[in-house]
């Protein structure tokens, strides 16, 4: 009621979610999303992979697509819980122009060809990574998609599986499949973790003063890529011109 009586009152049943996890994530997403965004001044978008299955797929997509505007990228990994061994979403980032279309609507850019942010990109990993997360950045260092930052991935590609199940209900992981580099003879990441380009950690001091310095160093590292290569234009061509015809 907008008076302190019982007249004119109305009741209100509020029914919360079974967790607030999900909405924290979000805004802690949405928060970086912003920061990026003022201190590049709008040059950069940001692309969190939570995770390399489906739901990290899903969150690359809407935000890797839906910045195609911006000149160059932050992406973050930090806290990958893994999944697949994702090399598709380094694919995507390392593609090169190919082509453009005109645009129709006047002074307007016109589209690049394949879709996506073609610009400079940093990747942010931390200690909280690993699996997948561990394969996701070394693709992105294997395929020059940009720097590393941040803190060493966890170091855990060794699949774990559960073959044969106790008399009793229980049962017992056991390593199974490994990851290696056929070209460099190696062992992918494992008990040793992918370690950063560029080492930066979450210090205290700025943790209580709501800085995220792994992020502002990612922000920082982008632009001057982004300095150094410029921003990919595409012109069109001089438009054909109707043959003229001579008179009979």
């Amino acid at each position: 009621n907008s008076q302190p009586t019982m007249s004119g009152a109305r009741k209100l049943t509020v029914e919360p979610i079974g967790s607030e996890s999900g909405l924290r994530q979000r805004a802690w997403v949405e928060d970086n999303r912003r920061k990026v965004e003022e201190l590049s001044e709008g040059k950069l978008a940001y692309v969190w992979v939570p995770n390399t299955g489906g739901g990290g797929f899903e969150s690359f997509n809407r935000y890797f697509f839906a910045q195609q505007d911006k000149e160059g990228a932050v992406i973050d990994e930090r806290f990958n819980g893994g999944g697949l061994l994702d090399d598709y979403m380094v694919d995507l980032m390392t593609r090169t122009l190919r082509a453009a279309i005109t645009n129709e609507v006047p002074n307007a850019r016109h589209f690049r060809l394949p879709a996506g942010i073609l610009g400079p990109k940093v990747l942010l990993t931390n200690e909280l990574a690993g699996s997948g997360g561990d394969f996701f950045p070394w693709v992105f260092r294997n395929q020059n998609a940009g720097p590393l930052i941040g803190k060493r991935t966890w170091g855990g590609l060794v699949k774990s599986s559960v073959h044969y199940s106790f008399i009793d209900g229980g049962a017992m992981t056991s390593p199974d499949n490994a990851v290696f580099d056929p070209i460099r003879n190696e062992w992918i990441g494992e008990n040793v973790g992918i370690a950063p380009d560029i080492e930066v950690s979450i210090d205290a001091k700025s943790f209580s003063e709501g800085r995220d310095v792994q992020l502002e160093r990612g922000v920082e590292e982008a632009l001057k890529l982004l300095e150094k290569a410029g921003v990919q234009e595409v012109t069109p061509p001089p438009y054909p011109r109707p043959a003229v015809r001579s008179g009979n």
